[in-house]
């Protein structure tokens, strides 16, 4: 996983800087993880990772589409609510 790719390729979604330097960090955090891997029988990349949050709502920003999808993930398989991004 290139962090700093995704992170330049997240500005195509609603957030600003430091949203999408978190979300590139769990992203980050979550290919190594491997869970992703172990779960779905592939390997978690840039591309994967913008077409899952491209599906989400567009009305949601890019922590909600980020969260959206791991709250998938954790709906489907279980294990992922670590990953999520907690807003205060």
């Amino acid at each position: 996983m290139n962090r700093d790719r995704l992170e330049r390729e997240l500005e195509r979604f609603e957030g600003d800087a430091d949203a999408r330097r978190v979300v590139a960090r769990q992203a980050r955090d979550l290919a190594d993880s491997g869970f992703v891997e172990e779960d779905l029988g592939f390997e978690l990349d840039v591309d994967t990772v913008l077409d899952n949050l491209a599906d989400a709502p567009a009305d949601h920003s890019l922590v909600e589409r980020w969260n959206w999808w791991v709250g998938s993930l954790e709906l489907s398989h279980g294990g992922y609510e670590q990953f999520q991004v907690r807003v205060y």
